[in-house]
């Protein structure tokens, strides 16, 4: 008996084309909570993205100058300016997790999951994508203008120092 060569599909192929497929919701969920140590990039893109691997270096800073202000005090001119790199970098991610979550099914579903029908469901939107970006919103906007304040008052303070050593 002669039986045709084609090969069955194995149990590892079909689970490979499953493994492929991004969800849109815990891709809003990863930039949110881990999006300051590139979480999201890596789910994405794999471990093999350099940006990935580049966001933990301003959020190690950012500690880093939490740190300083904590053991040297608020005068810590360094300090002033490692701390907003961490605020920057959260409020960064969290507009990142608003705008995967606010992406379209057949856009994310294109980009993300090539090979699979536009209208699959990992591209879909859900009530928890939507709570992630509502809370992205709120905590990114309140970092951004907490990270603004810090910058702009400890910035004036040093101005008006100067200033007064030279009036003086």
């Amino acid at each position: 008996m002669n039986r045709p060569s084609t090969p069955l599909p194995q149990p590892a192929q079909a689970q490979q084309g499953a493994a492929r497929s991004k969800s849109k919701t815990l891709t809003t969920w990863l930039a949110f909570v881990g999006g300051p140590l590139g979480l999201h990039r890596f789910y994405l893109h794999g471990f093999g993205d350099w940006l990935g691997w580049l966001l933990p270096v301003p959020t190690a800073l950012g500690v880093y100058g939490i740190e300083r202000v904590q053991q040297l005090g608020q005068d810590d001119q360094l300090s002033w300016l490692l701390i907003p790199l961490l605020g920057f970098t959260i409020a960064g991610c969290a507009l990142r997790a608003i705008l995967y979550g606010l992406t379209d099914t057949e856009a994310w579903n294109r980009r993300h999951n090539p090979g699979v029908d536009l209208q699959a469901q990992a591209g879909r939107t859900g009530w928890s994508t939507i709570f992630a970006i509502a809370l992205s919103l709120m905590l990114g906007a309140a970092v951004l203008m907490a990270s603004i304040a810090y910058s702009f008052q400890h910035y004036f303070e040093h101005q008006v120092e100067e200033a007064r050593k030279i009036s003086q």
